[in-house]
């Protein structure tokens, strides 16, 4: 079985205007001291009104959870020790207008100095879902199939539909910021793990990006873990959706495995498809209809269940198919995240919004 791990992103906010405040270090530091968090498990972000955790390598999705749970809660005492809120938003609702200091480690300052304005925009929090790779050679077979079903999981995992006060009319503004870095949207496909390795290295030397941290795709390679990396969604207000969307990843990537394998042709798609079908999913989420790999228009509803039919046998083989498409069906039933902050707008403005996307208010 694939061994999974997450990451989350959250956003601190005053507890009374719901403004990002520069915090993190103090946060991070609270956290520490806490029993129910090691030391190493909550870390600084690019700006100073982030952190971001890590679960351990896991097996299973109740794993998962419960280390999301842990770390969720641990993060929500300590901002509240420091005299902030921590949130799981997509990206920050409000903003006053006034750059948030970047984190001062010698990474994020040169990011700073390249990315200008980008930089001071980048109030957005993400979820990255690992799953471990026998090697890099397997890792970009299953690149070359799972980008496939990024659309749809962007679609799903909508969780910023708010900017600086108004409703953007997108479900994951997020997608949109993030992807006006140079390297960012859907990964091309490659030939080989020796493609994989020329492409990057010659956006390197390029100059086009630093390192090969700055690979923003939306899904790659770690160069820190054995894994493949999938990093298309928007942080989840729930820790439990969370771990089912790991559970979706780790049956894509295990049936994508199974495909190569066993000799099944990678699907054709056109980039310009993909990259539109991007587009169409951050701005409408589960409303309407979307653009499948291939181009064409498909309802959601049809989206999910084909979804749901390609990965059935490897959901069997891990053990998550009623997890999985019991969370599954209890959020489609709630809306997506996009929805429900809408909703929380809509019905009570800024502090029923507040509560939802707060940390302690995950089990609404």
């Amino acid at each position: 079985m694939m061994t999974i791990g997450v990451e989350e992103e959250y956003l601190l906010l005053d507890p009374v205007t719901a403004l990002p405040v520069s915090l993190a270090e103090e946060t991070r530091v609270a956290a520490g001291l806490q029993r129910i968090a090691g030391e190493e498990e909550v870390q600084p972000e690019l700006l100073q009104a982030q952190v971001e955790v890590a679960t351990p390598v896991c097996e299973d999705l109740a794993e998962v959870g419960g280390h999301l749970l842990r770390l969720r809660h641990a993060v929500s005492a300590a901002a509240s020790t420091v005299g902030c809120r921590a949130a799981a938003t997509g990206a920050a609702p409000l903003t006053d207008g006034i750059p948030v200091p970047v984190t001062p480690s010698p990474r994020y300052l040169a990011l700073r100095a390249e990315g200008g304005r980008l930089v001071d925009e980048q109030l957005v929090n993400g979820m990255h879902v690992h799953v471990a790779m026998p090697d890099r050679s397997a890792g970009v077979a299953v690149l070359n199939r799972v980008r496939l079903w990024l659309p749809l999981l962007v679609a799903m995992a909508g969780n910023s539909p708010l900017w600086r006060g108004q409703d953007t009319g997108f479900a994951s503004w997020r997608t949109v910021v993030f992807g006006r870095w140079p390297v960012s949207g859907p990964p091309p496909h490659f030939a080989d793990a020796a493609d994989y390795e020329r492409r990057v290295d010659a956006l390197v030397k390029a100059g086009a990006i630093a390192d090969t941290g700055q690979v923003y795709w939306q899904a790659r390679l770690s160069d820190r873990y054995p894994t493949l990396e999938v990093r298309c969604f928007d942080v989840q207000l729930r820790a439990e959706e969370a771990a089912m969307f790991a559970g979706i990843v780790r049956a894509l990537a295990a049936t994508a495995l199974r495909e190569e394998n066993t000799g099944v042709p990678v699907p054709p798609c056109l980039p310009e498809a993909l990259y539109a079908a991007n587009w169409h999913a951050a701005r409408h989420g589960l409303e309407g209809r979307l653009i499948d790999s291939q181009g064409c228009q498909r309802s959601a509803g049809d989206l999910v269940c084909t979804l749901l039919d390609h990965i059935a046998p490897a959901l069997e083989d891990n053990g998550d198919t009623r997890e999985v498409t019991s969370l599954l069906h209890q959020f489609l039933q709630r809306g997506t995240p996009a929805d429900r902050q809408r909703q929380a707008w809509a019905d009570g403005g800024l502090r029923a919004l507040a509560d939802l996307i707060a940390l302690e208010g995950t089990a609404d």
